[in-house]
């Protein structure tokens, strides 16, 4: 199927990655990327907020933001704004039906991790900590899953049931990118918490702007940045390998291709 779902099918190609240049340190890629595309990013960090605040589009803007910082993260040609709502346009009925059961299945959580600590510090019952343990373990696993859900559901054509499932083993066998994430998420969270904390006037009105204009796309990008690997060897490479003749050189200049890779029955999901 040409241009993978949308993947690779853009109306303008990117740069591209030349196939004899020196291999970049990741974290210097990544900051490339995001200042290459700031003004972009600062711009859709406002629509974002604007969706998320209404509570029920808060899957739109979630959408919108993962396909922005997607296509940044493979280096290939953003429309920005159009391309924000774009993404919201061909997928809203799986966004809007995702954001509601995250919105659901975290108040869930939050109330039970709640209910469980409040018993705990009241009796001391081990059945009241081992509950409170599964249900913080459950939504730690629940925001890796998170992190897999909107790169699928604005890339692949699946049913909702399928899209969690997938994005549930993902997270599961993604660890060491999902490592990654959490580092970038404290390192990104503590700084604008250290800035905060300072109290000052200019601080505080950095602190605001940074919330603003910065923590969304950031947090975006970090997460598509890193997701985009293990989605990559576990959905996009098995779907070419079973369809090799397929985006060729267009998979080449994005660095996706590998026309002596041999597949097994293990690299499918």
């Amino acid at each position: 199927m040409a241009g993978f779902f949308g993947l690779f099918n853009y109306e303008k190609e990117g740069p591209g990655v030349e196939k004899n240049a020196p291999k970049k340190k990741r974290f210097i890629e990544f900051f490339e990327i995001y200042f290459k595309n700031f003004w972009k990013l600062c711009i859709n960090s406002i629509w974002y907020w604007l969706l998320t605040i209404l509570g029920i589009t808060a899957g739109f803007a979630a959408a919108g933001m993962t396909n922005l910082t997607r296509n940044m993260a493979v280096d290939t040609h953003s429309f920005g704004t159009s391309d924000f709502f774009s993404t919201i346009k061909k997928n809203w009925k799986q966004s809007l039906a995702a954001g509601i059961i995250n919105t659901l299945i975290l108040a869930f959580l939050i109330y039970d991790i709640y209910f469980f600590y409040v018993q705990y510090i009241g009796t001391g019952a081990i059945m009241h900590i081992i509950g409170l343990a599964i249900c913080i373990t459950a939504l730690l696993i629940f925001f890796v899953v998170r992190y897999y859900l909107w790169f699928i559901i604005t890339t692949f054509k699946l049913k909702l049931k399928q899209i969690y499932k997938n994005s549930l083993k993902l997270a599961l066998v993604g660890l060491k990118n999902n490592l990654f994430i959490f580092g970038g998420m404290i390192l990104l969270y503590g700084v604008c918490y250290l800035i905060g904390f300072i109290g000052m006037p200019i601080t505080n009105f950095i602190f605001i702007l940074l919330l603003i204009f910065v923590v969304p796309p950031v947090r975006f990008l970090i997460i598509q940045f890193n997701v985009f690997g293990v989605i990559k060897k576990y959905m996009i490479d098995p779907y070419y390998a079973e369809h090799p003749d397929e985006d060729i050189e267009l998979r080449r200049r994005l660095g996706v291709y590998d026309g002596d890779k041999k597949y097994s029955e293990e690299d499918l999901l």
